[in-house]
């Protein structure tokens, strides 16, 4: 399904303690499948509690690369407007730190 290249990275926050996210995961997550030769985000999907949140926000990741991460964060800021807006793009943050690592190495 995925090329042996691609690397599976999960980034993680907190929500807000009145957030449905917090009260079923206790921790926003977000999973990224990244090609690690274009860099490119060819698969992705968060913890949420409404199917379409997860699509949505698999719509603003899939086809973008990990090496403009200041686009992304822009991306989500116009576009995603759910209570969890912080948390994806902590998530992702900490996501795009844990793939840095993975390609410094």
């Amino acid at each position: 399904m995925f090329p042996d290249h691609a690397v599976y990275i999960i980034g993680d926050s907190k929500t807000a303690s009145n957030n449905p996210i917090t009260q079923k995961f206790n921790t926003f997550f977000i999973g990224l499948v990244i090609d690690r030769e274009s860099h490119e985000i060819l698969e992705a999907e968060c913890s949420s509690t409404i199917a379409l949140t997860s699509k949505f926000v698999q719509s603003i990741f899939k086809g973008k690369s990990m090496n403009e991460p200041e686009a992304v964060i822009q991306e989500i800021e116009e576009r995603y407007f759910g209570s969890s807006q912080k948390a994806i793009i902590v998530a992702f943050k900490n996501a795009h730190i844990k793939y840095t690592q993975i390609i410094d190495s």
